[in-house]
């Protein structure tokens, strides 16, 4: 099996190695990962200047490709430049942070797995709950064996999901909770501050936390130590609404 594994936390992150160790059970591992850390860069890809790429090592083995850009241009360019062969998964994490709920639309993790999922290859964002000592290779682990589960079950075309692991559930026998993405509006408020030349500074606290409804959601699960699965898609069109635009009188005059 031929897998391209990248991140937004750069590629010397610790979260980026336990997860290639655990790739590496599968298949051929090529790694394409940011060369600093892209954490909330959403969907960007670079365009208008040229896209810097080097090797890179950890001592004397190639450890892969650190490119001067964002995670979709990692997956981009790790496709049609670095990868042998096609690849037939794409695996974006571990990311140090969940990325739950709306957050899927700012993260740069899931952004690499949807640009994966943009070319029909079957692509998995994987992220852990942000600790001061974060196990990562306990995530990985875990998370290779779901990563197995999914491409056992998953059938055809190629599908796109997004992983989460809180951190209790890495002490624990734990629950893979099959969800949708949670719709909650959080991280409304912000602390206003002055700096030394007497201007404004406004700076986000992430509260209030979500408030959940009674249907259980990736936001949910996570908070009470649930390991959390979500299928995503990228098409935005708003269908059924598509259809009843259609009769909408929309011709103006010549």
């Amino acid at each position: 099996m031929e897998i391209l594994l990248t991140n937004d936390d750069g590629i010397y992150a610790p979260g980026l190695a336990a997860m290639e160790r655990q790739l590496q059970k599968l298949g051929n591992v090529t790694v394409v990962a940011p060369a600093t850390e892209q954490s909330g860069v959403g969907h960007s890809i670079t365009f208008l200047s040229p896209l810097v790429c080097k090797e890179a090592y950890d001592g004397d083995r190639h450890r892969g490709y650190a490119v001067e850009g964002s995670p979709a241009d990692c997956v981009k360019i790790g496709v049609f430049e670095f990868c042998k062969k096609r690849p037939d998964l794409i695996v974006s994490g571990i990311n140090g942070g969940l990325n739950a709920g709306i957050n899927v639309l700012y993260s740069g993790t899931v952004a690499a797995a949807i640009e994966g999922a943009f070319f029909g290859i079957t692509s998995v964002a994987v992220s852990l709950e942000w600790d001061e000592n974060p196990q990562f290779d306990v995530a990985a682990l875990k998370g290779r064996e779901i990563i197995e589960k999914i491409l056992a079950q998953k059938g055809e075309p190629a599908q796109l999901f997004n992983l989460n692991f809180p951190t209790a559930a890495l002490r624990k026998k734990s629950i893979v909770q099959v969800v949708p993405m949670g719709l909650a509006r959080y991280g409304e408020h912000f602390i206003k501050r002055k700096d030394p030349r007497g201007r404004d500074y406004y700076w986000s606290t992430g509260d209030p936390k979500p408030e959940h409804g009674s249907e259980e959601t990736d936001l949910s699960a996570l908070e009470k130590g649930d390991i959390t699965l979500t299928p995503l898609h990228f098409n935005l069109t708003e269908s059924a609404y598509l259809d009843r635009m259609k009769s909408w009188d929309l011709q103006i005059a010549d």
